[in-house]
């Protein structure tokens, strides 16, 4: 598996489209050099206030979604 370093620049928006929660961002996507003590996985970084962005905005999106469930499925259980 390849592995990549992707440092959010840029939060541009966010939408929810047919089960997919789409995320519109400048990034820098690098190879990441493997090391022995990690695990093969991709890292994402991206400041705090795009972090805190991000969490209101999908905390928006899924409100969104619960709104479209109908009441029987919104308790939380699958």
């Amino acid at each position: 598996m390849k592995t990549y370093d992707i440092e959010v620049q840029r939060l541009k928006s966010i939408r929810h489209d047919k089960g997919l929660v789409e995320l519109y961002v400048d990034a820098a996507v690098l190879p990441r050099p493997l090391r022995d003590d990690q695990a093969g996985s991709s890292c994402v970084r991206l400041p705090v206030e795009h972090a805190r962005s991000l969490l209101i905005l999908l905390k928006q999106q899924l409100a969104e979604l619960d709104k479209l469930q109908p009441r029987s499925r919104r308790s939380g259980r699958a």
